[in-house]
Order: structure tokens, then sequence, then C-alpha cells
């Protein structure tokens, strides 16, 4: 039986907006945003928004952004594509896309098995004690 492999990639896309509009006005841009990323043909799964919060320093005259973090799955040409359309609104100041990585099955195992190698023994670990 052959798998099917999903071009869908994860990632993590930090919008930061322009303070000025009012949370409904953000709440309201941030779905535009998800709808555009999905209308691309990627997957929103999550969506947060953080509020506003200080920034570490001044982008076009503005000393605080509103923050909000997609988590989507799509293929590399859609979010290319995302981020162009994001470069282009005037209200999103900054963003970055991360791709989040993927851990197989195997290297979960592995990592499993090394962190049961470095734990120190415990009292019912030990097999036999020496007075």
């Amino acid at each position: 039986m052959v798998e099917e492999v999903s071009a869908l990639r994860p990632y993590e896309i930090l919008v930061i907006v322009d303070p000025r509009p009012t949370d409904e006005e953000v709440a309201e841009l941030l779905t535009q945003l998800g709808e555009q990323l999905k209308g691309l043909g990627g997957e929103v799964s999550k969506m947060e928004n953080w509020g506003k919060r200080r920034l570490a320093y001044d982008i076009r005259k503005q000393r605080e952004g509103t923050y909000a973090v997609f988590d989507a799955s799509a293929e590399p040409s859609m979010v290319k594509e995302f981020e162009r359309q994001l470069r282009l609104n005037e209200k999103v100041i900054r963003f970055l896309s991360t791709r989040v990585p993927i851990r197989s099955k195997k290297a979960r195992t592995r990592a499993a098995a090394a962190a049961q190698r470095e734990q120190p023994p415990t009292g019912d670990n030990v097999l036999e004690e020496v007075v």
C-alpha cells in the first residue's frame, strides 16, 4: 500500500499589525488574513491574537504593535505568495514565517532512548544495592 505524502508543511507565521485600529478592526483583519491563506490552498489550524505589545524599536514611527500568530499548513510557494500579500497590506508592520520542523517517529524514539540513558537511576531502577 502506497502512503500519500502531503506537500503541506507546518508553518508558524507571526504578524505585527499597526496598533491604531480598534480591537474589532484588528480581529476582522486577522480573519481576513486567515481567509487569504486558505484561499491560496493553505490550512489555518490556529490563530492567536497576543494583543498590543511594545516593539523593540520604532517601526514606521510606532512604538507598539498588535501581535498575532497563525499556525498553518501550506506549501512553500503558498507561503511565499502570502508573504507578498502581507508586504502589500499597509496595516501589517512586520511578519515572520517560520517552518516548524517535523520530527519523524524514528527521531522521537531515538531522542526518548537517549533521554532514558541520561536519567540518573532512581530507587525503583536499582537492581542491587551495595552496603
